[in-house]
C-alpha cells in the first residue's frame, strides 16, 4: 500500500462519517490527485482556477471539484464551467457573477460565504457583520442559478488551539443563525466548512461538515 492510500485509509479511519472530506489537490500532480480517487476520495479542492480546469481535463468525470481560493472576476466563467462548488464567495458582486454565468452554462451552482473569522487581515471573506446584516432570503431569491449552502472560514495560523476553536466556534454560530433568519425553508444550507489538516478535529468538535484536506493525504508539499 502506497504513502498516499495509506494517509486515506488512516484519515477516513478519523473522521466521523457524516463529514465530507475535501482532499486539497493544489500543485499535486494529476497522477496523485487519480491515487487519491482510486484510494475512495471523490471530492478535490483547488486554490486556483487554472489548475482546477487543466486536472478536470485529464482525471476521471465523477470527481468533484471545489474551488476554495480567491476567485477573481476575470475567472468567474471558467470556474463556473468547472466547478461543482465554489467555497471562496467572499463578495455580493462576485455572487451575482456567479449566478450570471450559471445562467449561461444552464447550471445550478453551490456556493458557500466565506467569512473572515482569523485574525489575520491577508484572509478574505465577508465580515461577521455583514453577514448578520444582510437579507439573504432575497439575495438568495434574486439568484435562479446559485444555491447557497453555507458558510466557509479558515481559522488564524497559530499554534493556539484556544484562539481556533474560539474562531470555529463563532463560525458555527453564524450559521445557526443564519440559518434561523434567512434560510430555514431551504434544505440545501446545511454546509460549514472549516478545519484543515492541522485544526480539523477541533473544527469537527465545533460542527464543521465540510474538511479541507492536503497534507495529511499527499505529505509535505514540495515547492517546486
Amino acid at each position: 500500500m502506497n504513502s498516499i492510500t495509506r494517509n486515506i485509509s488512516a484519515l477516513t479511519r478519523d473522521v466521523p462519517g457524516n463529514i465530507s472530506i475535501v482532499a486539497v489537490s493544489k500543485t499535486r500532480t494529476p497522477e496523485e490527485v487519480l491515487e487519491a480517487y482510486n484510494a475512495g476520495l471523490h471530492t478535490f479542492g483547488e486554490n486556483r482556477v487554472q489548475e482546477l480546469v487543466s486536472k478536470k481535463r485529464v482525471l476521471p468525470e465523477p470527481i468533484n471539484w471545489h474551488l476554495i481560493g480567491h476567485l477573481q472576476s476575470n475567472k468567474v466563467r471558467e470556474a463556473v464551467a468547472a466547478a461543482s462548488m465554489i467555497e471562496s464567495v467572499d463578495s455580493l458582486r462576485l455572487l451575482r457573477m456567479i449566478d450570471g454565468e450559471a445562467g449561461k452554462h444552464k447550471k445550478i451552482i453551490d456556493c458557500l460565504l466565506q467569512v473572515h473569522i482569523a485574525r489575520e487581515e491577508t484572509k478574505s471573506g465577508f465580515s461577521v457583520k455583514e453577514i448578520e446584516e444582510t437579507d439573504w432570503t432575497a439575495i438568495s431569491g434574486s439568484l435562479p442559478c446559485v444555491r447557497i449552502c453555507g458558510l466557509m472560514g479558515i481559522a488564524s495560523f497559530t499554534d493556539n488551539t484556544d484562539q481556533v476553536r474560539s474562531e470555529f466556534r463563532s463560525l458555527a454560530r453564524l450559521f445557526q443563525n443564519t440559518r434561523l433568519r434567512c434560510f430555514s425553508n431551504y434544505t440545501w444550507f446545511k454546509e460549514i466548512s472549516m478545519g484543515m489538516s492541522g485544526d480539523w478535529r477541533v473544527a469537527v468538535d465545533e460542527g464543521s461538515t465540510i474538511i479541507r484536506v492536503g497534507t495529511l493525504i499527499f505529505g509535505e508539499r514540495i515547492n517546486k
